[in-house]
């Protein structure tokens, strides 16, 4: 083993490249006739002319799966056309300005709201459902069609209050309903569409027992226009036996599985062999049924949902030509027939591409989903002579996922291998084994003469060798260490690609972003602000939790990092990110890995005032005490057991009191605030709650009053 002690002056191996005064460059390479290697980096990134925001636009694709409301302003910021293209120029809102509100401490005149941040804006919310319904409006108009448009929300999409309240109450002139798809749901449907038009469907779908039905029979007595919707065939005898007992005429519909399904993802629910629905042995058998109990004039809704996303309208098409005829057949079977609900499909373009070949994009727009629905269902009925049936869709992908953007900071990146050379560098690289001095002769030979790709071979060769010789004892950490540099340098001369850069981030993935980790979805992320500058540095985000799956190293365009700038070039706060179109699912769906609870949120409307938004709302994320209590956790006694050991070991009450924030303050890491002498946040406007308009603090939690009072 060769000795480690170290030298004063490092003797070079004879016949090496590198002399004692070696300067750390290598010779000249000899023109290299083989093309140039892909860097990996972007080609609007080659600094080639000045930087813009619309080479940023293009960069991030935001014309294309931003349009109508994202866009990047003049100042290099993202914003946002809070009423798609009818948004005029002084309604415009800076995204950065509403962090700036949301963010900033009380005494600064903002909200003292911690990240990681959801922005929701409820007037993007009310023109995605203006805009469904104008489409579906045109449609009908256009093609003579004899019956109307009013669809329903699946609130499995996103059950926010206010988000729901939100839609009932845009949609009631268009008599626009709610789906719900178990208890829990239904309970909240009923609530809200008390306030909501009286003809909205109430749509029943999901797994049912007799409670389940029972609620929905109750809802018809208290003028909800509520439709259960047979997922099962057993799900019949529950309803007739339900409906009997409480003494409520049910209206049903019954779920129907087409033969037709699409291939992605999101078609697994679909088709023969999907999760829900009858089979036409089954429908038949309903038929018979209610023909037997004098309920089949109760049937009079046909539901079919053939996946989530659907591509293009050929196979949407294709599958509303199909559940068309299925419900003329129940018509001519004696059922009261009046709506056909083409289930949800209606999908979003999640990287501008406008292609109807992936699950990330589609092929079509809104005028486009409603033409085809119209035209299929009139060709049919028409051919059969049956009356055109009210349209109803499921549509909550299209109208929530653009209203909301995640907000995270990046707090930290690894910095690139550093060019200073140790003195004694060609000392330790003599004291290698013959094969690995072997593999360095050979990467030399390579590096001069321009041969880039068996650079790499025998560079990925030395390190691999030399580690597996580390680990048997044969090398010290000097000599890992002499040969990364190297490597790293050979790289460097030869213009290999740009590493990659790490970029940590104030987020967890399983709590705010879970589809991209569970199902491998992919959303819009960007910075949302210098975009004009330059990116420079080619980055993955990895996030707080522990698990290896926690990072973002798949994007739009298929790219495998993300285009950012420098963290030291940034002057005037932190560098903030967004991912967009993430408002459907993703808050339902999230876990608490590491115990990181959600992200604070900040409802902003539009308004003619100096900053042309008003917050309506605003609520800080999940405490360490609320998830904690999630887990069957109980803070105040654990405040309790470690307050009387501060007490045993006298520690004095600042540190109880240190304690004592540390549970009502977020899970995620605090940045910018002045702390106490015991590393702890000291102005609790970070950890606040704020209620109502975005004014006053909910400090009227007793639990934690007496938390604070035993600190003190």
């Amino acid at each position: 083993m060769p000795a480690l002690a170290c030298v004063d002056a490092a003797v070079p191996p004879p016949g090496y490249a590198f002399p004692t005064t070696w300067d750390g460059s290598l010779p000249v390479p000899e023109p290299f006739s083989g093309s140039t290697p892909d860097t990996g980096l972007h080609p609007l990134l080659h600094p080639t002319s000045p930087w813009s925001t619309d080479l940023s636009a293009s960069l991030y694709k935001v014309d294309g799966w931003g349009a109508p409301y994202f866009y990047i302003n003049s100042a290099g910021n993202m914003s946002v056309r809070p009423h798609g293209a009818a948004t005029l120029p002084h309604q415009q809102l800076d995204l950065m300005k509403v962090v700036k509100k949301a963010t900033e401490p009380k005494s600064a005149g903002g909200l003292g709201l911690p990240l990681p941040l959801i922005v929701r804006f409820p007037d993007v919310l009310r023109d995605r459902l203006e805009s469904l319904n104008a489409a579906f409006e045109f449609a009908v108009q256009a093609n003579g069609y004899g019956s109307h448009y009013q669809g329903v929300y699946p609130v499995k999409c996103n059950q926010d209050r206010y988000i729901v309240e939100d839609l009932v109450e845009f949609g009631a002139p268009f008599r626009f309903g709610l789906e719900a798809g178990s208890k829990p749901e239904l309970l909240l449907a009923m609530s809200c569409l008390t306030k909501g038009s009286p003809d909205a469907f109430l749509v029943c779908n999901g797994y049912k027992d007799e409670e389940y039905v029972a609620l929905a029979l109750i809802s018809r007595t208290i003028g909800i226009n509520t439709v259960i919707v047979l997922e099962q065939e057993e799900e019949l005898d529950t309803v007739i036996e339900t409906s009997r007992r409480v003494g409520v005429k049910p209206v049903i519909g019954l779920r129907a599985k087409l033969r037709t399904k699409h291939s992605g993802h999101f078609g697994s629910t679909s088709g023969e062999k999907g999760k829900f629905g009858l089979t036409t042995a089954q429908i038949l058998s309903v038929v018979s049924k209610l023909g037997q109990v004098e309920m089949l004039d109760c049937l009079q809704l046909l539901h079919f949902h053939i996946g989530s996303q659907i591509p293009n309208t050929a196979l949407l098409a294709d599958g509303v030509s199909e559940a068309a005829q299925i419900y003329c057949e129940l018509t001519r079977l004696g059922a009261s027939m009046r709506v056909i609900d083409v289930g949800g499909g209606l999908g979003i373009d999640y990287d501008g591409t406008h292609s109807g070949g992936s699950d990330l994009s589609v092929g079509y727009g809104l005028d486009e989903y409603a033409a085809t629905v119209v035209q299929a269902v009139r060709y049919v009925c028409d051919q059969k002579g049956v009356r055109h049936p009210v349209l109803c869709s499921e549509s909550g992908r299209a109208l929530v996922s653009h209203h909301s953007v995640l907000i995270f900071e990046a707090f930290s990146a690894s910095q690139p291998a550093s060019l200073e050379l140790r003195q004694n560098l060609a000392y330790y690289l003599d004291q290698l084994t013959d094969d690995a001095r072997a593999d360095y002769r050979n990467l030399m030979a390579s590096a001069v003469q321009g041969d880039y790709d068996t650079c790499n071979v025998y560079a990925e060769q030395l390190k691999k060798r030399c580690a597996e010789q580390f680990k048997d004892g044969m090398l010290g950490l000097e000599h890992l260490a002499a040969v990364d540099d190297l490597c790293e340098l050979v790289a460097r001369e030869i213009g290999a690609a740009k590493p990659v850069r790490e970029y940590h981030i104030n987020l967890s993935l399983f709590t705010s972003i879970p589809d991209l980790w569970a199902i491998g979805q992919l959303f819009p992320i960007l910075p949302i602000h210098h975009l004009d500058q330059r990116p420079g540095v080619d980055g993955v985000l990895l996030d707080l939790t522990c698990d290896s799956d926690g990072k973002v190293d798949r994007f739009i365009d298929g790219r495998s990092s993300l285009p950012l700038h420098e963290l030291g070039s940034i002057e005037g706060g932190g560098y903030y990110l967004g991912m967009f179109l993430g408002g459907a699912y993703q808050e339902a769906l999230g876990g608490l890995h590491n115990l990181f609870g959600g992200p604070s949120v900040v409802r902003v409307s539009q308004s003619d005032g100096p900053h042309c938004f008003t917050v309506t709302r605003a609520v800080p994320g999940a405490s360490c005490a609320d998830v904690l209590r999630a887990m069957q956790h109980e803070p105040e006694l654990m405040f309790d057991s470690l307050k009387r050991r501060i007490e045993e070991y006298s520690l004095g009450d600042s540190k109880a009191c240190a304690i004592s924030h540390a549970f009502y303050s977020m899970p995620y890491l605090v940045y910018g605030t002045h702390l106490s002498g015991d590393g702890m946040v000291s102005d609790s406007e970070g950890s606040s709650g704020v209620t109502e308009e975005g004014s006053g603090y909910d400090d009227d939690d007793d639990e934690w009053d007496m938390m604070r009072c035993l600190s003190v």
